[in-house]
């Protein structure tokens, strides 16, 4: 696992993720990756950070995810940046979000602990309702379950609401559907996309 760097370097990257596609030598390295997994599932996951770096924090959580035994990262989004939710404005800095699909043989509650040891990691507080947080990794989705438990319910019981996921996510999966409630892309339609600008100066890489 990347660990949290004790330094901030510019978030500044010269790549354009809207413009530059995918390495072939990637994705055929994901995909034989992803070979090696017996009867995987597909899992949406959400990342968001708005304390210290936030676009190397994004990434050592991804990285983090590939480094999962059972977990196959298979896309990930490009950045966007929103303000925090729930909170006055002005109180706390703007978020880095993304998407990422992995292909996992984790059962979703294992996949929830590894999100949490990854937020652990990252020094992620819980003191307060909405705080800022160095990391957030929700389980947006998992191969369509539909599960009301309180530890982890499926799908994200917010996710539907919230362009700061259904933006991403459409991104990586137009075609994506949220079990419950309906395309991906007619509720980004209904939601839509104010508050959740595109970071192209920036980039999140799939892990190699």
């Amino acid at each position: 696992m990347t660990p949290p760097s004790p330094e901030y370097p510019s978030e500044q990257q010269p790549a354009d993720p809207t413009v530059q596609p995918v390495p072939a030598a990637v994705t055929a390295t994901v995909d034989a990756a992803d070979s090696t997994l017996q009867n995987p599932r597909t899992a949406v996951i959400a990342l968001g950070s708005n304390l210290g770096n936030r676009l190397e924090t994004l990434q050592g959580a991804v990285d983090a995810l590939e480094d999962t035994p059972g977990v196959r990262v298979r896309a990930v989004s490009p950045v966007y940046e929103t303000d925090p939710w729930g909170v006055e404005a002005g109180t706390q800095s703007d978020y880095f979000n993304a998407v990422v699909l992995v292909r996992t043989t984790l059962p979703p509650q294992s996949l929830l602990e590894r999100g949490h040891a990854i937020e652990e990691a990252y020094l992620r507080v819980r003191a307060e309702r909405w705080g800022p947080r160095t990391i957030d990794v929700d389980i947006v989705a998992y191969q369509g379950v539909v599960s009301d438990d309180p530890v982890l319910t499926l799908p994200h019981p917010r996710a539907h609401e919230r362009g700061f996921v259904l933006v991403p996510w459409y991104d990586v999966e137009p075609a994506a559907e949220l079990p419950g409630h309906g395309p991906v892309a007619d509720l980004l339609a209904a939601v839509g996309r104010d508050g959740v600008r595109l970071r192209s100066d920036v980039e999140l890489r799939l892990p190699e």
